[in-house]
């Protein structure tokens, strides 16, 4: 439920964007559409061993929704460590029509320098060796620059705007530690992805080594990725195991 709040960390952060709010002390609130043609039902499941208190309010309006609407769509996954060095996969297997409105990762990295050389892209309709959509770097996806790093402090500097942030730094005093964790989100509402046929996102997961070779890291990422498309959608994958 965290990461779906872009808080999927140990510790919460305090988000201001658009479409997630998280608030004192601990209320995650969403903002995306979430359009619904005849019904709608909004289920939690509690995989702990011990028993939790929810406290929840659900707003909405009834309305005849546009026969263009698409749906919202949300899906989690998380690798520790990468299946496969340098390459994380934050979705695929996405058929049909729609857009692609947002990414939240959080980040746990197992070797010491930076860590965020790695690009991001999207493959979309059709597209197999090379993306149609292809980033520059992990900091620049999430709209900073230069390692998150203030050059004041020498530490990395975590912002929430309406679009995109670096929310969470843990712990926060230190800088290309191994084991540091890093909370990411950026939404594509003023710049969504489109497609038509198909679509898949990935990110690479690159350092440095000596000679200013890239080291593929095998790092501790999980993430949700968050679209709208027409139905029918294919099924997700299954979520990862409790532990």
């Amino acid at each position: 439920m965290g990461d779906f709040f872009a808080c999927g960390l140990v510790s919460i952060a305090r988000i201001n964007s658009l479409a997630v709010t998280v608030n004192p002390g601990s209320a995650f609130n969403c903002y995306w559409p979430m359009p619904f043609r005849k019904s709608a039902r909004v289920t939690l499941e509690n995989t702990d061993e011990k028993d939790m208190v929810l406290y929840y309010q659900i707003n909405y309006a009834l309305a005849p929704v546009p026969r263009t609407a698409a749906y919202l769509h949300a899906q989690f996954r998380r690798e520790a460590p990468l299946r496969e060095k340098g390459l994380y996969t934050i979705v695929d297997g996405i058929a049909g029509e729609g857009q692609y409105v947002g990414t939240y990762l959080a980040w746990e990295v197992h070797s010491p320098g930076w860590w965020g050389e790695g690009e991001i892209k999207f493959y979309m309709d059709g597209d197999e060796e090379f993306p149609t959509i292809c980033g520059t770097g992990t900091e620049d996806y999430f709209c900073g620059s230069y390692n998150f790093e203030n050059r004041e402090t020498k530490q990395y500097q975590v912002f929430s705007t309406p679009y995109t942030g670096l929310a969470q730094v843990l712990p926060p005093d230190k800088i290309y530690e191994v084991g540091q964790k890093f909370g990411l989100y950026r939404w594509h509402i003023t710049d969504p992805v489109r497609f038509e046929k198909d679509l898949r996102v990935t990110i690479q997961a690159l350092g440095w080594q000596s000679g200013g070779r890239y080291l593929q890291l095998e790092d501790n990422i999980s993430s949700v990725a968050y679209w709208y498309q027409k139905e029918p959608h294919r099924a997700f994958p299954k979520l990862t195991a409790t532990e």
